[in-house]
């Protein structure tokens, strides 16, 4: 089976997981990568959902923080704050910054940003594709009332979420083609999932890139989507503020209809969104916590079956 999963952030990171160790021996799986929270800082490229996602897979990432590398150290980020460069509210750790200086290094060589990928993933053992979304710079803003325009990571590490957005603008988005191999995997694909990630700046970004959308509508493969709402809350994070910027309701429901049935042939809910519904879409209700590696791929199993027919 070949298996391609739209993902970004912790949770799809945690998703992925799941999804490899419900896979058999024989499955592909290919996961599109979210690259709107990307930033230049200090002339380095940084990539906090690819990354997010190669640490996890590999094993090598920070369980508690959720991000990162685990036994880290954080003494080039405490030198370049000395020197007032950076951001001292977005600290990466020593090993951290190593991935992106060698990324930084490859695309100033000219390397294209998948090769990029495929070379920092080919260090480790990782039972999953990892394609970026695009090649090209694609970058989240959120447009404030109180503060004006700022960086995602500003809105979001910075201020948690806390100043009201008023709308969230992809720079780049327009010039923006999908990254080589990405489109292959739609078209090929035997299923598409949707990690329940946030909607708006991690699946969301995604969607927008001109010629994805459309090619999620026309593949042939049953797409799956599971919500990262449980009974109107947050699993983690804070999708909630994104959805209100938008016009967008916290309920399982309210995101399966901002995809879309065009979009999404099967929902995945919690019991307690049991009654929840999108015209034209299966709908099942199963637990959706990631408690463990194994209950996650039980969760991806189960989405897999909805989309074949078996759910």
């Amino acid at each position: 089976m070949r298996i391609t999963v739209l993902a970004g952030g912790v949770g799809g990171a945690r998703f992925l997981r799941g999804v490899r160790a419900a896979a058999g021996p024989d499955d592909a799986i290919t996961a599109i990568v979210n690259t709107g929270d990307d930033l230049t800082l200090a002339g380095l490229r940084v990539c906090p959902d690819l990354d997010s996602i190669l640490y996890a897979l590999a094993g090598v990432n920070d369980v508690e923080r959720g991000w990162g590398r685990r036994d880290e150290s954080e003494r080039a980020s405490e030198e370049m704050a000395a020197w007032g460069v950076g951001w001292p509210w977005f600290t990466l750790g020593d090993r951290d910054l190593g991935t992106c200086i060698t990324r930084s290094h490859w695309l100033a060589e000219g390397v294209g940003l998948a090769e990029v990928v495929r070379r920092l993933a080919s260090r480790w053992e990782l039972g999953v594709e990892l394609l970026p979304m695009s090649e090209q710079s694609v970058e989240t803003h959120v447009h404030t009332a109180e503060h004006g325009r700022m960086h995602f990571q500003e809105w979001w590490v910075r201020h948690r979420a806390s100043v009201p957005a008023e709308r969230f603008e992809l720079a780049g988005i327009e010039t923006a083609t999908p990254a080589p191999g990405v489109l292959a995997a739609i078209a090929e694909a035997d299923i598409v999932l949707l990690a329940p990630s946030n909607p708006v700046v991690s699946i969301g970004p995604i969607l927008a890139v001109p010629g994805i959308g459309e090619a999620l509508r026309a593949t042939a493969a049953p797409v799956v989507g599971l919500s990262p709402i449980i009974g109107g809350r947050v699993v983690r994070g804070m999708a909630d503020a994104c959805l209100s910027a938008i016009g967008v309701a916290t309920s399982a429901e309210a995101v399966a209809r901002h995809y879309g049935a065009e979009l999404l042939d099967g929902w995945l809910v919690d019991p307690a969104d049991a009654g929840a519904a999108a015209e034209g879409v299966r709908v099942l209700a199963r637990p959706l916590l990631f408690t463990s590696v194994d209950e996650t791929a039980a969760i991806a199993r189960d989405a897999i079956a909805l989309g074949l027919g078996r759910g």
